[in-house]
């Protein structure tokens, strides 16, 4: 299976580019956001790369499972 870079579905706090990212390499979620962070502070340019990663990132598919958890929650609690 060929991996591809995508925003991750599941690891989001804005976008999810950092957590598709970190995904894609291998690497905890939060170590890629705090280097995020520094290049962000330091050279200036790392907002505009997350705008411009969030806009051209194609967003992960969301397992089928997830979904079904969330149309019929398995605690057996009725709404």
């Amino acid at each position: 299976m060929k991996k591809e870079l995508r925003r991750s579905a599941t690891d989001v706090k804005l976008c999810g580019v950092c957590g598709g990212i970190a995904e894609y390499f291998g690497l905890d979620s939060n170590l890629v956001r705090l280097v995020w962070a520094a290049i962000s502070l330091f050279a200036g340019t790392g907002l505009l790369l997350y705008i411009i990663a969030a806009v051209l990132m194609p967003t992960a598919d969301v397992p089928q499972k997830d979904l079904k958890d969330i149309v019929q929650p398995q605690d057996g609690s009725e709404h």
